[in-house]
């Protein structure tokens, strides 16, 4: 007799005692016992399976928690940060149940049957669920390489989490109605179009994800500019169905990783690896102020160390062009001269130069626009060394409070539309000029 007939006859002259037990203490017919008896053992086998697992647990957290704190590995603390040792505990109860229930219902083969079925779907859901923690915490390992640390690794998991849920649920069905896997494999195909349809978003954020890696065209960390889905801030995550963004307003708006692929996009990624962040704004002048610089105003400009040199040049190129015209250089519209605001554009243009917290290596103009109503606008065209939002607007508020302060200096006056104050002081005037006429 091998070690299992010799438990199952122990196990069966134990549960005689108990049928006798019951029968003579509750006073039970024999057709009655089963229904106190199975519920009482169902009973007891929770209660060795939950003793079991409680020991366990308390082994995994004493013993294996106190080995990998003695590691310098970091990946064996994501195993437990997503709790994979406590769920592979949670495996030695079910095998219990499994081992366990034959012997204890052999006097109640539908019971022990069904008790089977529940533990063979115990079985595959923690396997299901173990498997799901495993796969997280490679995707957690993989997304800290630096060589993946850009690469949407959790879009391609979750894909895999799915098929790992999917065959779960396929064992599961099999096991409830006593089919074959393959049965509902087969029955599948047929169902193809009704999961395309229920998978449609799930499949498209799949071949999003796959092209938005293949060309780089977002990583964690960059700034977009979204219109459609009113989005402006940092990329904070990139999973399968959504891209989480962190709007400069400090809310988080969720795009359809989809979305990407049809809606347009801007990405500030560019700015941050050229290192440049880019100044184009005008300033406009009065027309009115234009004028050309006569001997005061030339030697007055030459003073100042960003034209100077640029003055000395510019007299020797004019007084050449104008001794070339002979007799007709006596005629003003034929000479060529220096004008305010033409010194004020070169005197602009040297002073970006000269500032240290611009971006030389890259494109530096000042230029003319076409005029407009509101006059002339010369634009600025830079860009500054240091790419943050604080020291950008620092950088282009010092340089603009500058040059708007200067530009007097050159009998230039900037355009600002009137207010209601100076209609009042136009008409104060008319009236008092009226008054003086009269």
């Amino acid at each position: 007799m091998n070690l299992f007939e010799t438990n199952t006859t122990t196990a069966t002259n134990i549960f005689k005692g108990l049928d006798e037990w019951i029968s003579h203490h509750l006073h039970l017919s024999s057709s009655a016992i089963p229904y106190v008896k199975i519920p009482f053992l169902v009973l007891c086998l929770i209660i060795l399976c939950c003793l079991v697992w409680w020991v366990a647990r308390k082994i995994c957290i004493m013993a294996v928690h106190r080995f990998v704190n003695k590691t310098k590995a970091t990946w064996d603390d994501l195993l437990i940060e997503r709790k994979v040792f406590l769920k592979i505990s949670a495996l030695l109860p079910v095998f219990i149940i499994k081992a366990a229930a034959p012997v204890i219902f052999a006097s109640y083969p539908k019971t022990a049957r069904i008790i089977l079925e529940l533990s063979d779907i115990l079985i595959i859901g923690v396997f299901v669920v173990l498997i799901v923690a495993v796969l997280n915490t490679i995707a957690a390992v993989l997304s800290k390489m630096p060589s993946l640390k850009e690469k949407p690794i959790f879009s391609y998991i979750q894909v895999i989490n799915i098929f790992v849920y999917l065959v779960g649920g396929i064992l599961i069905l099999s096991v409830l109605l006593g089919k074959s896997p393959l049965y509902f494999l087969g029955a599948m195909g047929a169902m193809t179009a009704v999961l395309m349809l229920i998978f449609k978003d799930t499949i498209l954020g799949f071949v999003a994800s796959i092209q938005i890696s293949a060309y780089d065209m977002i990583r964690v960390g960059d700034w977009i500019e979204m219109p459609d889905y009113n989005t402006d801030g940092d990329v904070i995550s990139i999973n399968l169905n959504t891209v989480k963004v962190k709007n400069w307003d400090k809310t988080v708006s969720s795009v359809p990783t989809a979305g990407f692929l049809t809606s347009s996009f801007k990405n500030w990624r560019g700015m941050t690896d050229t290192g440049g962040r880019r100044i184009k704004r005008p300033i406009y002048l009065k027309m009115s102020s234009f004028k050309f610089c006569d001997a005061a105003m030339i030697d007055k400009f030459k003073r100042y160390h960003l034209l100077h040199d640029y003055i000395i040049g510019k007299e020797k190129e004019l007084a050449d062009y104008n001794a070339a015209l002979g007799n007709e250089a006596h005629i003003d519209a034929n000479t060529r001269r220096l004008t305010n605001v033409g010194l004020y554009r070169i005197y602009a243009k040297n002073y970006l130069d000269a500032n240290p917290r611009l971006n030389h290596n890259l494109t530096t103009i000042v230029r003319q626009l076409d005029p407009t109503s509101e006059g002339l606008p010369l634009q600025l065209w830079c860009f500054t060394a240091d790419v943050r939002w604080g020291p950008y607007e620092d950088t282009m508020s010092d340089i603009f409070d500058h040059l708007l302060t200067i530009a007097p200096e050159f009998g230039l006056e900037v355009f600002e539309s009137p207010t209601g104050k100076d209609l009042m002081n136009a008409m104060a005037e008319v009236n008092l000029t009226s008054g003086t006429t009269r």
